[in-house]
């Protein structure tokens, strides 16, 4: 994302001006708009147009308007942003009031106004616009006859192929139309890696599987690269790493991005940090549990006595409609930040995200027990029983 101009007021209104520049940008842009915001954009409209003679004609104008947003719709596998609103600047072509749907695209610059920006927003705009925070790796999880080719990025796990292939029982005497249909299985995963993983952004290519299939997978895909000569695969040899997963099904990839392993690979990424500090959260739940909560109250009571160590946030919280309940998140953030916790704030399209949603998308680890709520939850379940 770069960023072209930022006017901000002392109160925090104001406007800023970005280009998206890649796919993800666009999952950035959606978490900045929020509904009652103002939209500047280039886009096209269909113009009715009447000649002398009296015939009408209809054409395709790129004209710029300024929309009060109503309504965003984000499309994560194509990665397309499209926001509808209605149109509050004079413009030749579109009547105030008019409603339109603007489709942002990246590399078309467009400007956001805000009656306030809090501080979550204006920290994605600095993350979005640092090309450093961008995780390089890549993963390929899989078992016998079922492999999904995923690129982890800061904000979302997307997964590039899906390869399925139907692969007979191993027969007594005769194993031969097992071994062809896996062969053919892992050709067909050799050729999504290289048509999907760029090597040149990718620092690390996990390959998870149950049992041994991660293994013979890997001596097939090198042996045939010794063959062909495929100089991308054997130069790039290194960055593959090869860890234990449940199943060739996306969620296993949080159990494969847990392994020791990979995290001190991959410790400078930002999705390797959220893993762990999810996984630190299940552990502590289970040996000491008066030290880590969910639940907004709770943690907020957490927070008030400035116990929270790690504060771990669902991005998709940040989104809610109800301005009043938005801007309870956002001081729940500042005040952890206040009193030198750590904030880690979650993306609701990764597999570590979408675990922290099912515990309401806010949990907390906190420095020492807060005996008071420990207490109140006892006192509640007694007066349920």
């Amino acid at each position: 994302m770069k960023l072209v101009r930022k006017d901000l007021e002392k109160d925090n209104a104001g406007q800023v001006t970005l280009i998206p520049e890649e796919p993800e940008d666009m999952w950035h842009t959606y978490n900045l708009l929020q509904v009652g915001d103002s939209l500047r954009a280039s886009t096209i409209r269909k113009v009715q147009t009447e000649s002398a003679t009296g015939s009408v004609g209809s054409n395709r104008i790129r004209t710029t308007l300024t929309l009060c947003v109503e309504a965003i719709d984000f499309d994560s596998q194509a990665c397309q942003l499209r926001v509808k609103g209605t149109n509050i600047q004079e413009n030749e072509y579109v009547k105030m009031g008019a409603y339109h749907t603007i489709e942002l695209e990246p590399n078309r610059q467009f400007t956001l106004a805000k009656k306030q920006w809090d501080s979550v927003v204006l920290e994605r705009i600095e993350q979005a616009c640092d090309p450093a925070w961008s995780a390089d790796v890549a993963a390929v999880v899989m078992q016998e006859g079922l492999a999904h080719v995923c690129l982890v990025t800061p904000s979302m796990t997307l997964t590039r192929a899906k390869v399925e292939v139907n692969i007979p029982r191993k027969r007594k005497g005769n194993c031969s139309q097992h071994d062809r249909a896996l062969e053919r299985f892992y050709e067909q995963v050799v050729q999504a890696i290289q048509r999907h993983i760029n090597f040149e952004v990718v620092k690390c290519v996990l390959v998870a599987s149950p049992g041994f299939v991660r293994e013979q997978f890997c001596d097939y895909m090198f042996q045939q690269a010794v063959k062909t000569d495929n100089k991308l695969l054997l130069e790039n040899k290194s960055k593959f790493l090869q860890v234990h997963s449940s199943s060739g099904h996306k969620y296993a990839l949080k159990e494969a991005l847990c392994d020791p392993a990979v995290t001190s690979r991959l410790s400078d990424t930002k999705a390797a940090g959220e893993v762990k500090a999810l996984d630190d959260f299940y552990k502590m739940l289970q040996h000491e549990p008066d030290r880590a909560f969910y639940g907004l109250k709770h943690v907020e009571k957490a927070s008030e006595a400035m116990a929270i160590d790690t504060l771990l946030i669902s991005d998709e919280l940040f989104r809610h409609q109800d301005v009043a309940t938005r801007a309870r998140y956002v001081k729940l953030v500042d005040s952890v930040r206040e009193n030198m916790g750590t904030v880690r704030i979650f993306s609701s399209l990764h597999v570590s995200g979408e675990q922290l949603g099912q515990l309401t998308g806010v949990a907390a680890i906190l420095r020492f027990p807060v005996a008071e709520l420990s207490d109140q939850e006892e006192d509640s379940s007694s007066e349920e029983d």
